[in-house]
């Protein structure tokens, strides 16, 4: 071996070490038992509500959810099996992905509450979105947005100055958030909530595409799949949205990636605008 390569191949057991430190929270039974019952070639809703009953915490977020002024439905869910009737065993597999996701990732003295209002609003945003461009599926749209930055707390676990690394990564203009975290840490968010959403058993499609956020220029690459791409772009619009929304006009993630997103999704201005303000009308009802 050329010296070149043998520091290379340390540099990547150093490397290998590092993510061995890192808490990935493994794939939960329950999860693993909705994705089996949803896999399944005739999935059961009244099968699906007894899995989901078994966790009384799970499926009174469940319900909470369900009666919540987002869904805005007429009846209220009186049970676990009358809210998979009401919205669906679907829309119930994405809702208890999310709780069980709030539940196995959490970061000692650090509230995720703003984390997790982010993640959810820009799992809306996408799922709406998603919906109306019939570009990728709605449901893998919002996956996608829920566990796009899945990676962020698990840093912020296991390194004291990752919160300041943020910092630094989202006020960059030029370098690539990951390259600042790269440089910091020798990982980033993307490679370990990747790693995450393999472990969980998340489409592939959706492996990838929190794999690839940052890095705009894939937008242009016909070799790196269709949806992957879209998922990125619709990340990118949704999160501008969110930061709009909240009275922030610029944000360094739109300067690197806003044109290519806009263009492979084919908006002009005027069209953005109005996602814009379909997307303000969605968070209004989100409380």
């Amino acid at each position: 071996m050329t010296p070149s390569s043998i520091s290379s191949a340390a540099n990547d057991q150093s490397v290998d070490s590092l993510i061995k430190t890192i808490r990935i929270p493994p794939r939960p039974s329950m999860l693993i038992d909705v994705q089996t019952e949803l896999a399944c070639k005739e999935p059961d809703p009244r099968r699906l509500a007894a899995t989901i009953a078994n966790d009384v915490a799970l499926a009174a977020s469940l319900l909470k959810l369900t009666n919540s002024s987002f869904f805005g439905l007429r009846l209220k869910a009186s049970s676990v099996e009358h809210a998979v009737n009401l919205l669906g065993m679907r829309q119930c597999g994405l809702l208890m992905t999310g709780i069980i996701a709030r539940q196995s990732v959490h970061v000692e003295k650090v509230s995720l509450v703003k984390f997790w209002d982010f993640s959810s609003k820009r799992a809306q945003a996408m799922s709406h979105l998603a919906g109306q461009m019939r570009i990728c599926s709605a449901d893998m749209a919002h996956t996608f947005g829920l566990f796009c930055d899945i990676g962020i707390p698990l840093l912020l676990e296991r390194f004291p100055d990752y919160q300041q690394t943020l910092d630094l990564a989202s006020q960059q203009f030029e370098h690539k958030f990951t390259e600042i975290e790269q440089q910091r840490h020798s990982t980033s968010h993307t490679s370990i909530g990747a790693l995450m959403a393999r472990t969980w058993g998340l489409p592939e499609e959706v492996s990838t595409a929190i794999l690839l956020h940052h890095d705009y220029e894939v937008l242009n690459d016909g070799a790196t799949s269709e949806t992957v791409r879209s998922l990125i772009a619709l990340a990118l619009v949704a999160e501008y949205s969110i930061h709009k929304y909240h009275g922030e006009e610029t944000l360094a993630e739109w300067e690197k990636g806003g044109q290519l997103a806009t263009d492979f999704l084919g908006l002009s201005h005027d069209e953005l605008e109005d996602c814009f303000e379909e997307l303000h009308e969605i968070f209004n009802h989100v409380h």
